[in-house]
């Protein structure tokens, strides 16, 4: 009892020194950046592409980013448990902000996956303990509204990154999609240094080293076969047997690790709640959903419609408008129908979504994919919002950061491998398709061969019978993609209907800035 008035008092003596609205603002500018990041680098892709070449690793360009942000996402929200979200928020703003300056110099394809994994390093932070410092501020009641509003500014930038995505490829040279971030991240870090305030005991800390080094392995190891399994590599060849032996064994340790660690870097004992381990599986494959769309929605419009990258910036960013609307009238539904018949609504929006995109033709033009993409953002949004508020609910300080870091690893995990897995099939059904239509037509191409449909001056020097064959194997490609996406849909409904109707009120009780 004396440990939590201790607590108490010192919770309440920091939020006396806060500035919440300041740093509400600031966080938002944070997240405002790596919606920005997300949305620019997908419409923008196929203008690099066209630029650096290297078609055949175009899922590399994501899969490299979120690999470690998935990697580090965990390992961040223990450390912020630990020591503290400030100094984490800060580290991990810093890191991103040196990979988007290298980003921006890159000259090869090479060289831009691998500052996309300094920068993935850094954006680990980001979200994250965002979320968890906004959940340390706010009361339940008061976060299932303020999720709503994050939300809802992250969506805004959404919508500015495709159009401003389009606007830089069109009017300028690329690389200022990855240095707009340097201001806003510069801005984001100085608001929090200056007014989020916090009182961390100072009893020895112990980090998990050795479990974050094997969830690391495990991971890496996992994301590598799914990226060159079957493209570059046979699904029987030694280095996939080998790594999916790493990954097994790893993830065989790790797990015994995190049973004898004093302070695990994932308490395996967060996966006995049914409602954090349900909203963390629907994010998997949820996060699987969004990066098929994010990531080959641009190149269907322009490569295989013949639109310009503005358009193809609108098509996307109609999802962003149709998640932070939803999220935003979500949060208000889950103090009135609770968060389960709240996320069904979400389940049954990207349910809709997912079948609209399955049924997708050159012919639609592209109102019907921004259409689409609107119902699937209002899936996220309904969804989403209830995850994070009952996850937070049910878990008191000390476990916040890691719960929550936890989900937004599940959406990241989820993210690559969606991109590793959809990048294969894309990759697979795009040398079949070109192997089998090009017969008929006595023309060979690889799938390497698909730059020429992203640049416009190599386009236009094809021939009509070349052009067709290039488009028609695209595009029965994109549609197996699609058809993976209405699986995963499906199952994300699933998932949905086991999700509890409430969280752990009697979790919710201990948490301090409730008492």
């Amino acid at each position: 009892m004396e440990r939590r008035i201790i607590m108490e008092d010192f919770v309440q003596s920091s939020q006396k020194q806060t500035r919440r609205p300041l740093v509400l603002a600031f966080l938002v500018i944070s997240m405002f950046m790596a919606a920005i990041e997300g949305t620019i680098v997908a419409t923008a892709m196929p203008d690099i592409v066209a630029d650096l070449g290297g078609f055949s690793v175009y899922s590399w360009v994501f899969s490299s980013f979120l690999l470690m942000q998935a990697v580090t996402t965990l390992i961040y929200g223990k450390l912020s448990d630990l020591f503290g979200r400030k100094p984490v928020f800060l580290i991990g703003v810093i890191i991103f902000l040196v990979g988007s300056i290298l980003c921006g110099l890159a000259t090869t394809m090479t060289m831009l996956v691998i500052f996309r994994i300094v920068q993935g390093i850094g954006a680990g932070a980001v979200q994250p303990i965002a979320t968890t410092i906004v959940g340390d501020m706010y009361t339940m009641e008061e976060r299932s509204k303020i999720q709503g509003y994050l939300a809802s500014v992250w969506g805004i930038s959404s919508v500015i990154g495709p159009l401003a995505g389009g606007l830089i490829v069109n009017f300028s040279d690329w690389a200022w999609i990855f240095w707009i971030n340097v201001p806003l991240g510069t801005v984001a870090m100085i608001g929090v240094f200056l007014f989020f305030h916090e009182n961390v005991s100072r009893e020895k800390k112990s980090i998990d080293y050795l479990g974050s080094g094997l969830f690391f392995i495990s991971i890496s190891s996992l994301i590598v076969v799914l990226v060159k399994g079957g493209v570059n590599w046979s699904w029987g060849s030694p280095q996939v047997v080998i790594l999916l032996t790493i990954f097994v064994l790893s993830v065989l340790f790790f797990l015994l690790q995190e049973k004898r660690a004093a302070t695990p870097m994932m308490p395996l004992t967060i996966w006995k709640n049914k409602l954090i381990t349900t909203a963390n599986l629907a994010t998997l494959t949820s996060g699987m959903i969004i990066i098929g769309l994010s990531s080959f929605i641009p190149t269907y419009v322009q490569a295989v419609m013949g639109y310009s990258s503005i358009i193809a910036g609108f098509t996307l960013c109609t999802l962003s408008i149709g998640w932070p609307v939803s999220s935003t009238i979500a949060g208000h539904l889950v103090l009135k129908i609770g968060f389960r018949k709240t996320a069904l609504i979400g389940g049954f929006a990207l349910l809709i979504g997912g079948l609209l995109f399955y049924f997708l033709t050159p012919s639609n033009g592209p109102l019907y994919v921004g259409f689409s993409s609107f119902v699937v953002g209002v899936g996220m949004g309904f969804s989403s919002t209830p995850f994070i508020v009952s996850i937070q609910a049910s878990v008191d300080w000390k476990m916040r950061g890691v719960a929550t870091s936890l989900n937004m690893f599940m959406r990241i995990i989820g993210s690559a491998l969606g991109a590793a897995v959809l990048g294969a099939i894309l990759n697979l059904k795009m040398n079949e398709a070109l192997s089998e239509n090009g017969k008929k037509l006595d023309l060979e191409f690889t799938v390497s061969n698909t730059d020429i449909l992203l640049d416009k001056k190599m386009r236009n020097n094809l021939s009509p019978e070349a052009f067709d064959l290039l488009q028609q194997s695209l595009t029965e490609a994109l549609h197996a993609v699609y058809t993976g996406l209405v699986i995963l849909s499906f199952v994300t409904f699933l998932l949905i209907l086991f999700f509890p109707a409430k969280a752990n009120q009697a979790v919710v009780r201990k948490q301090p800035q409730d008492s």
